[in-house]
């Protein structure tokens, strides 16, 4: 599990010439500053911007934005700092935690605050994310989206004597050469002097996240307690062909319930998956399945039955998922649904099945067109294995087994960022 220290990690705003922007009213619009040099930085290469931090040191409300992706999965990792190269703990910070986002303000030691999401940005892909302070709050918006909010806070203006400005190392005096290096590239910092709103970070990210995949990264990041209902067919239920080992239900309640940390304890998800079901099935049960339960979020894995069902051909699955999807947003409060494929199988075993590709084929498009988070195991299997069904993670060519659900359990942890390779679960190899 990764440690949450005060300052684990860090990164600083670049420095640079603004670029041009658009007046609203008569308000210049354009950053503070705009450094926009692709790098590719090495693990101790950095880009020295101190020319800059005069520019910067008196905001006290604004935004720090940087464009990056990671190439380590190193424990901490600088994108933007701000410092006082004099004092061994005084400096403004943007950076990663072992993955997760990190923002921190400290003036002589004295920390105004420290906050980390439970989201993880250390994928390889590339992220652009923000950090806006004002009006007695920050919030950490990550590929356009909100994903953290807190109270109060403090922004350069706490923090005194700030004249080092650097991309991908802090500066202070216990550290003369610079401490948490990045490894990857960073294509774009700027500070703000103002607090951008949520559809100018989106205009200025390298893309947009889904509605639902922001919501999803909220409840993760938030401490209030949330109930997650994952259902499906003997698949999620967990039956029998995990030979005693978790299903892929029972390690992501573990990853979430025990390895996010106290505030996550209270979380609860359930398992309502029910051997032999269907998307008829679910349709019919949704009240006791899911409504019941009263949940925030609600994962759906279905179609290895329905390709089977002779009541169920695909427009009826189709017209199926629509209305499981419009019930889920239809719960007290909008819950966000998420779609999850089902894994190919063996088709020579069961050949009654083989039109299975052709169901998963439907959920992405249902998925598409209602703009719900999908995981898609169905093709993340035979894309990580050369083309082909991964007969071995199958107990019978049909049910996934222990290192099958593991598979599953790791997928779904990948997609919905929280991937940590130093957790019990997401590190887990069964034999």
């Amino acid at each position: 599990m990764r440690r949450r220290s005060v300052l684990a990690a860090a990164g600083v705003m670049a420095a640079g010439v603004a670029a041009p922007g658009r007046a609203s009213a008569g308000r210049d619009t354009r950053p503070v500053l705009d450094h926009r040099v692709e790098k590719t930085y090495d693990g101790t290469s950095y880009t020295d911007l101190s020319s800059g931090a005069a520019a910067v040191g008196g905001l006290s409300t604004g935004t720090v934005l940087v464009t990056f992706r990671t190439t380590s999965h190193n424990r901490s990792m600088t994108l933007l700092s701000a410092s006082d190269p004099s004092e061994p703990s005084s400096n403004v910070t943007l950076g990663l935690s072992a993955g997760a986002l990190q923002f921190s303000v400290r003036d002589k030691g004295a920390v105004r605050q420290n906050h980390l999401t439970r989201t993880m940005y250390d994928d390889g892909a590339w992220h652009t994310v923000a950090v806006t302070a004002g009006g007695g709050r920050t919030t950490f918006h990550a590929d356009g989206r909100p994903v953290l909010t807190v109270p109060g806070g403090g922004f350069f203006a706490s923090v005194t004597g700030l004249t080092a400005l650097n991309i991908a190392r802090n500066l202070d005096s216990d550290h003369a050469g610079g401490e948490w290096f990045f490894t990857g590239d960073i294509r774009r910092a700027a500070v703000y002097d103002r607090v951008l709103t949520e559809a100018e970070t989106g205009a200025e990210s390298a893309r947009v996240d889904l509605a639902d995949a922001g919501r999803l990264s909220r409840i993760l990041n938030s401490a209030t307690p949330a109930t997650w209902v994952l259902t499906g067919d003997s698949i999620t239920h967990g039956a029998r062909w995990t030979n005693g080992w978790r299903s892929y239900v029972e390690h992501f309640q573990e990853r979430i319930r025990y390895e996010l940390g106290t505030p996550k304890y209270t979380d609860f998800v359930l398992d309502t998956g029910v051997s032999g079901g269907t998307t008829g099935d679910l349709v019919d049960a949704f009240a006791q399945r899911v409504t019941a339960f009263s949940p925030q979020v609600v994962s759906i894995m279905l179609g290895t039955n329905d390709a089977a069902a002779p009541d169920i051909g695909p427009a009826v699955y189709r017209a199926n998922l629509v209305k499981l999807v419009k019930a889920v947003r239809r719960l007290p409060g909008g819950a966000v649904p998420v779609l999850q494929t089902p894994n190919p199988i063996d088709v020579s075993r069961w050949p009654e099945r083989s039109a299975l590709a052709d169901y998963a084929r439907i959920m992405r498009e249902v998925a598409a067109e209602r703009k719900v988070v999908l995981v898609d195991h169905h093709a993340h299997w035979t894309a990580s294995h050369g083309g082909e069904v991964p007969l071995d993670l199958l107990g019978d060519g049909l049910h996934p087994d222990q290192r099958g659900h593991l598979f599953l359990a790791h997928k779904m942890i990948r997609d919905l960022r929280l991937f940590d390779p130093g957790s019990r679960v997401c590190s887990l190899r069964i034999p």
